[in-house]
């Protein structure tokens, strides 16, 4: 049990009957900056600008896929969710191992908006590298959208740095227009 902001805050590991929490969780945001990726034939910059208005990102329903990846978590993945004082869904993080890599992937990590800025995210990355220490991770890696300013500041206060870019990932989606961020961490031991 973790307690932040006078909220007590419960981690598990989710089961069957959190899919539909999860999936209704609000994972939207508002951001007044966002990063702006110049890629060259030799890499690639950002730089963080101001947007007016803020934007706010609403992000589009995954279509339904046949495995359910916060039902049936295997030995190599794993969904944490974290529930509020009140019993409510406060954020969940799901998470995948790959062996031959040795690489723990953040599949998706959301807070619902009346629980940030309190801990849950930092709490449940904690849980997930916990997992990644428990499959011998060599280092945890994620995706981002480059209009995520928020998320890519809370990634880097937890030692994230920024490791590569796509500039196609989003095309032929409602998130075209905006480039993927790949980032990563050695996984602490």
């Amino acid at each position: 049990m973790s307690t932040l902001d006078d909220t007590a805050y419960r981690y598990r590991t989710a089961g069957p009957g959190d899919s539909a929490a999860i999936e209704a969780l609000d994972g939207s945001f508002t951001t007044g900056t966002i990063f702006r990726v110049t890629a060259t034939d030799d890499g690639f910059a950002l730089r963080e600008v101001a947007v007016d208005p803020p934007l706010t990102k609403v992000f589009p329903d995954e279509p339904d896929e046949d495995d359910d990846d916060h039902e049936e978590d295997g030995a190599d993945s794993r969904t944490v969710v974290a529930h509020g004082g009140a019993g409510d869904l406060a954020g969940f993080v799901a998470v995948s191992y790959s062996a031959w890599n040795r690489r723990l992937t953040i599949e998706d990590i959301e807070v619902a908006p009346e629980h940030r800025g309190r801990g849950v995210g930092r709490a449940l990355m904690e849980r997930a590298v916990d997992f990644g220490r428990e499959r011998g991770a060599g280092h945890i890696w994620l995706e981002v959208t480059n209009v995520n300013a928020p998320a890519i500041h809370a990634y880097r206060k937890m030692g994230f740095t920024l490791c590569g870019l796509d500039t196609t990932l989003y095309d032929g989606t409602p998130s075209a227009g905006e480039q993927a961020l790949y980032m990563s961490m050695p996984c602490p031991s």
